[in-house]
């Protein structure tokens, strides 16, 4: 069972929360949302336990179905950053659990696909010193205090080597395209301008292609926009979801 809190007025509707690769529940430390915030941590990360051998993106979903099965909860609200997007766009298109979706910079496919070749070489050679800084210096724009960017690069520094490894293999050959005709569910896309991991024309494709969806690009943020611009993705949040 996946590592989780769950905080918040009992009769809100429920919003989960799925983090970025590498990253944990401290990822949402600054939110403050009128809902019951359901966070998780993905397989080895955080609390969670790792699990031997490979994953898809579908393994990783179906962690959270296990979850919400477990806690009782049939349908949710879902939020998701980059692999916690990514897990979000697979449950919308093949279960009903979701009922409003917001995907922040995340992406369908990777394009670019020697830059994560290059990674998993290096993190199984040299470990994940090797590329911790290569990884934060995308996370977070040159003016974002140090205190925090030292933060989340002591907490990738934790995740367990295989199963990031193995989560690494899943977003490099995983291709959701075919997958975003099948979310019927309001939809918020949120990219960062200043995001180089997912940049806005990456973005933009997934709220090209969803059939009711928004897209809104938040200006002074890199990749782990929901660290740099709480409030502003607060306010997006807020609306979407509380129009139901």
């Amino acid at each position: 069972m996946l590592h989780h809190t769950l905080t918040g007025p009992r009769d809100a509707p429920v919003l989960v929360l799925g983090n970025a690769l590498g990253t944990t529940t401290e990822l949402w430390r600054d939110f403050s949302l009128p809902f019951r915030l359901l966070r998780f941590d993905h397989r080895g990360h955080g609390g969670s336990a790792p699990v031997e051998g490979p994953c898809a993106i579908e393994d990783l979903a179906r962690d959270v179905v296990e979850l919400l099965d477990h806690l009782g909860l049939r349908q949710v609200y879902y939020c998701g950053v980059s692999l916690g997007g990514m897990v979000g766009m697979w449950l919308a298109a093949h279960t009903d659990r979701i009922s409003r979706l917001a995907l922040v910079c995340t992406t369908a496919w990777v394009p670019d696909k020697a830059r994560l070749d290059e990674r998993i070489t290096l993190v199984r050679s040299r470990g994940m010193e090797a590329v911790a800084d290569s990884v934060v210096s995308r996370w977070f724009t040159p003016t974002c205090a140090p205190a925090v960017v030292a933060h989340f690069r002591a907490e990738l520094l934790k995740t367990d080597l295989p199963t990031y490894l193995a989560c690494v293999e899943a977003v490099r050959v995983m291709d959701l395209r075919p997958d975003l005709a099948k979310i019927d569910v309001p939809t918020v896309v949120i990219a960062a301008a200043q995001d180089h991991a997912t940049p806005t024309e990456l973005v933009r494709h997934i709220a090209d292609d969803l059939p009711d969806s928004e897209l809104y690009v938040v200006g002074d943020a890199a990749h782990l926009a929901v660290v740099e611009a709480p409030r502003t993705i607060s306010v997006i949040l807020d609306d979407h979801f509380g129009n139901e």
